[in-house]
């Protein structure tokens, strides 16, 4: 397994931009995360160069423009952030995790369906 960049709270939220809307320029990095943050174009710069220092996001140049894009998968990166929250919160071990959440948890009559059919299935594999 490749080793993913460890990316911020403030980070995540310029690589959801990203992971949604494919390659963008800068300008339109800020323009998306209006209204979401506070923030000057001058951090969202900022944000976008410590992430491509990190690895997580590439360019590529297009006459005087550059598009930024994600050069790691939304998948990987929220899966290498769940294992590493049940390592160093659970000790890396699930069922005092699951039991937390799901006794903190509203769950509709369907959610739970859905749950059992999931552990069903995982008691088949």
């Amino acid at each position: 397994m490749k080793k993913l960049p460890r990316i911020s709270e403030s980070e995540w939220l310029v690589m959801r931009v990203l992971w949604s809307n494919g390659a963008l320029t800068a300008n339109e990095v800020v323009k998306e995360l209006t209204g979401q943050t506070k923030w000057k174009p001058k951090t969202v710069k900022t944000l976008i160069t410590r992430l491509m220092q990190k690895g997580a996001v590439r360019f590529k140049k297009e006459g005087r423009k550059y598009r930024y894009y994600a050069a790691v998968s939304e998948v990987e990166c929220v899966g290498a952030q769940r294992r590493s929250f049940v390592r160093r919160v659970y000790g890396g071990t699930m069922k005092p995790m699951l039991t937390a959440f799901l006794e903190d948890a509203e769950l509709s009559a369907e959610d739970i369906s859905e749950l059992k059919r999931i552990l069903e299935q995982k008691g088949k594999e």
